[in-house]
Order: structure tokens, then sequence, then C-alpha cells
């Protein structure tokens, strides 16, 4: 996949450059403009027919992830598309391969190769209950070659090693090493009345946490009290 990142780092959009007959995978709605590009909605699964159906439901229900995902194909020369995620932010593109694969907090998806796909993981039920990144399954890619993920103000590599687990706001993870460890947890006192903290990742082991500087539900409440409230009358 052959692209490039414009626009400044808080508004960025990704233009890629396909070969004759190359696909490459976008999140739905995504498209802002393309030139000899075709586009179409399939299930997002890597099965077929109805068991395709049914994963793409479960996916749907069980990770918040749409049930579609649009597949953008060269059908001339010069093709070329532009896309741009739904929120403000960073773009950065996080080779796949063989033993490196990530898992994705809901969201983070933009675009990948047509080589690199994403399923569903399960997890245990305490991740599940207190996890806002997928409830009963997180998403995990397979394959090989480039995701682009974006994420709410910039972007930041945390190291964790097994001698330095890493607690993180469950808000700013935006995707991690599929090979780390991690449970979720009460930051302090009942769900961090005292602090203002609620829920949190503990990881652990060998890898790479990637965060993201703002927190998208910390801005929804400092909005909020300019927001015209319905008093019931109208």
């Amino acid at each position: 996949m052959r692209y490039t990142i414009k626009g400044d780092s808080d508004c960025p959009l990704l233009e890629v450059y396909l070969s004759p007959t190359e696909t490459i995978k976008i999140e739905r709605g995504s498209m802002v403009y393309l030139s000899n590009v075709s586009l179409e909605g399939k299930m997002n699964s890597s099965k077929k027919g109805f068991g395709g159906l049914l994963s793409s439901i479960g996916r749907s229900l069980t990770s918040g992830e749409s049930m579609f995902i649009t597949h953008a194909q060269a059908i001339g020369p010069n093709a070329f598309i532009g896309v741009a995620p739904a929120i403000p932010g960073k773009l950065t593109a996080l080779q796949v391969g063989g033993a490196t694969q990530y898992c994705l907090n809901t969201g983070a998806f933009v675009a990948c190769d047509g080589t690199v796909d994403y399923i569903m993981q399960s997890q245990d039920l305490g991740k599940a209950f207190f996890g806002g990144t997928g409830g009963l399954f997180v998403m995990k890619t397979t394959g090989n070659g480039d995701i682009i993920v974006s994420s709410f103000g910039d972007i930041l590599p945390v190291q964790v090693t097994s001698d330095r687990p890493m607690t993180i706001d469950n808000e700013h993870v935006v995707c991690w090493d599929a090979n780390l460890d991690y449970h979720i947890e009460i930051a302090s006192g009942t769900f961090g009345f005292t602090t203002g903290e609620g829920l949190v990742n503990v990881f652990h082991g060998n890898g790479t946490v990637y965060i993201q500087t703002r927190n998208i539900h910390n801005l929804a409440d400092a909005l909020r009290p300019y927001f015209p409230q319905n008093n019931g009358n109208n």
C-alpha cells in the first residue's frame, strides 16, 4: 500500500495510490474523494456466506464495529483514494506480519492492505464487563502488510517490559501488541470518585501500547454544559 498523509497533524487525510486491480480495506464512510477506484461494501468478516453474516453480526454486537467494511479497488491507471477518520487527530501506520500483530480499540481502524485482516478475539469476562475495548471480544490483526490507525490528539508509543508493567487509562488506549497480557481494574477508590479516574488497563509482558493524548469522553463532558437543554416544555 503506497500512501501519503496530507494536511496538518490535527486533521490529516490519508491518500492511497493503488496499482492496477489492487484492493485495500477502509473504514465504512471514510472516503473523501477517489479517482479510478470502485467501492464495494462487504461483510466485516473473513468468512463467506451465512457464516460470514453471523460473524459480522456478532462482531457488530460484541465489539461496536460496523457489520460492513469498504473494499476499494483500482479500476484504471493512476488510481487513488482519499480517506479521513471521523474525529480529529493523528494517523499512524503500523506494519503487521508473523508474530507482530495488534489488538485495536474501538474506532481506531482507518485502512489496511488487502492482505491484512482483523478478527474477533475473545477475552475473559472481567475484561468484557469493564473494558471499552470491545466487550466480549477485541479486534486483532492477522496477515501481512500495513494498517493505518487514528487517534484523538497525538499518538505515542509506550513501552511495556516484564519488569515495568504499565497502567493506562482505558480511554487513551488506541492499540497494543497482541502478545501483551492485560487486565482492567478501577484506578482508585470507588470508581475513582476522589481522583476523577475511572477504569484503567494494566499491561504486562514485553511490547508496545499506542496511546492517544486526548480523551473524547472528557471533551464531551466539558462541552455538555454549553449544549441547549431540553426542559420538557418543547
